[in-house]
């Protein structure tokens, strides 16, 4: 009677994709390509452009406030989102516009109901 064992599987398995590895032949060497002679490796540093950081600063409140009065205020800025909203496709303002909930059926009255 014939049994199955696992054990001897795992055993026989690896011994026998040893042996096809081994009957594998490889490509034959190039003989012009090793005759090339290899360019040499550059060696370029990540760090080669890095600007430190400068602390900039900041721009006092009172000239900030004038720069937006004169070019009008809050309004022109929301002037500008309205005219960019304009250019998009109809119902684009309201992204839940075609998600409307279904009305359940009417049901139908009862006798003796007014």
């Amino acid at each position: 009677m014939f049994s199955f064992l696992p054990a001897r599987w795992l055993a026989v398995l690896p011994a026998l994709a040893a042996c096809a590895s081994g009957a594998q032949t490889g490509p034959a060497p190039d003989t012009a390509v090793a005759a090339e002679a290899a360019t040499p490796l550059a060696y370029r540093s990540a760090m080669e452009g890095y600007k430190p950081f400068v602390d900039e600063k900041p721009v006092p409140w009172k000239e900030a406030n004038e720069t937006v009065r004169q070019r009008g205020g809050w309004q022109a800025y929301a002037k500008e989102g309205a005219a960019a909203a304009e250019g998009k496709p109809a119902g684009a303002t309201d992204p839940h516009a075609g998600h409307a909930m279904p009305k359940p059926p009417a049901a139908p009255p009862k006798e003796g109901q007014p």
